[in-house]
């Protein structure tokens, strides 16, 4: 884990930039955008890595980014492929998602100013969805490859099925320093991956353990966090591992939850924060996003300095 330092830590998000097409009307989203976005609430210097369509959509993406604290620079412009777009149905509170393609985001391109931010990143957070095209995963195995030894690279799974492999999830571990999942997640990958041809996939804490644990055997990860939403979360290191509870929040919907909670978990990783503050920060923060609409609702001031606070206090 990094020493605490005051300097803003980079935090790369890697991957799809995209509107979430939701019944009360279109928000900007992605996985890695969200992230970026919360990161930067948080006080890091954000960057959002993703690429566009030359279309209205794209600019009304990057109009949107210019209001929030995340530096949209280094987005890509595609002339032929639209921005990408996904249309979201709430049903019980639980989105169920259907992901247009191709998109701008397919075609991600190493560029020399993309090189050159990799190796300044501290941390970059990447999925599986953004390398569903060869070509856009060729250029985020680039990107992973360009960054520095102690770069954090944070391996967020979200499964999006058909849009991942096994040889996806083994490049992507191979190249992680955190891993971040769900419990339903977790038997898919040691299934798919050959860790554990045959997990019984409860989510008992021992069994999530223990999935956790082989996994950390097998490859070069520091930390697997694996995400039971209202239940909380388990964080496991080789041979130790934290739990937290969960939180109760007044469910709007969960569209950005596990983003706010992985960006949470990079924030405080980067500040050296013990287990126990990086399980409530993850949770504190998931469970906030999830009782706000959209995945980057309105943040004051005054939210972000109470929650640093409530975090300590209640981590100790």
């Amino acid at each position: 884990m990094t020493e605490k330092t005051n300097t803003r830590k980079i935090v790369v998000g890697l991957g799809e930039l995209l509107w979430d097409l939701l019944p009360e009307g279109p928000r900007l989203g992605g996985a890695p955008a969200n992230f970026a976005v919360m990161a930067g609430r948080l006080g890091d210097q954000a960057v959002i890595a993703s690429r566009l369509g030359a279309d209205a959509l794209g600019e009304q993406a990057r109009s949107v980014l210019d209001a929030l604290p995340v530096d949209g620079s280094f987005l890509q412009t595609d002339v032929e492929l639209a921005s990408g777009t996904v249309s979201i149905a709430i049903e019980d509170g639980e989105p169920h998602y259907t992901i247009h393609e191709p998109v701008a985001w397919d075609r991600l391109e190493f560029t020399r100013e993309w090189m050159e931010l990799a190796q300044r990143a501290d941390a970059v957070c990447f999925g599986t969805l953004a390398q569903r095209d060869p070509v856009a995963r060729r250029t985020i195995l680039q990107f992973l490859g360009a960054t520095r030894p102690g770069c954090v690279r944070v391996f967020d799974a979200n499964l999006r099925t058909p849009f991942w492999s096994a040889d996806t999830l083994r490049d992507s571990l191979g190249r992680a320093t955190i891993l971040k999942l769900n419990a339903g997640e977790l038997p898919l990958v040691l299934r798919s991956t050959g860790v554990c041809p045959h997990p019984n996939g409860t989510r008992e804490d021992e069994e999530l353990l223990r999935g956790a644990w082989r996994l950390l055997e097998r490859y070069p990860l520091e930390m697997v966090c694996v995400t039971l939403g209202e239940y909380g979360s388990l964080l496991a290191t080789r041979g130790q591992y934290q739990r937290h509870p969960g939180l109760a929040a007044t469910v709007k919907d969960t569209v950005g939850a596990g983003d706010a909670f992985t960006a949470a978990l990079t924030h405080y990783y980067l500040e050296g924060a013990p287990p126990s503050v990086l399980n409530e920060a993850g949770n504190r923060w998931g469970a906030w996003m999830a009782s706000q609409t959209g995945a980057m609702p309105p943040l004051p001031a005054e939210t972000v300095a109470h929650m640093a606070e409530a975090i300590v206090a209640a981590s100790f």
